[in-house]
């Protein structure tokens, strides 16, 4: 759960960082991490990464789209009973 969360996380910075850019012509990741290019590149890998991560998990760790699908939650988020 925590790798959804984290992915998540880098794939709206992404996506906000890309709507800067297609609006305004300011890329923040560059403002802030410019002078280290290799840390930059660094985030732009995993915020592509994430992106990959999300598009082929998203199902199983999205509440709402497991309900719109009808879906039941998968083993791993399901509470354990106790005896």
């Amino acid at each position: 759960m925590m790798m959804h969360k984290t992915a998540y996380a880098l794939v709206i910075v992404g996506a906000l960082n890309w709507g800067l850019v297609g609006l305004f012509d300011f890329n923040l990741v560059s403002v802030i991490f410019g002078t280290w290019p290799m840390l930059e590149k660094l985030i732009y890998i995993f915020v592509g990464l994430s992106a990959l991560y999300e598009a082929t998990t998203h199902m199983s760790c999205c509440k709402a789209c497991m309900m719109e699908v009808g879906m039941e939650k998968p083993m791993s988020m399901k509470k354990k009973k106790k005896r």
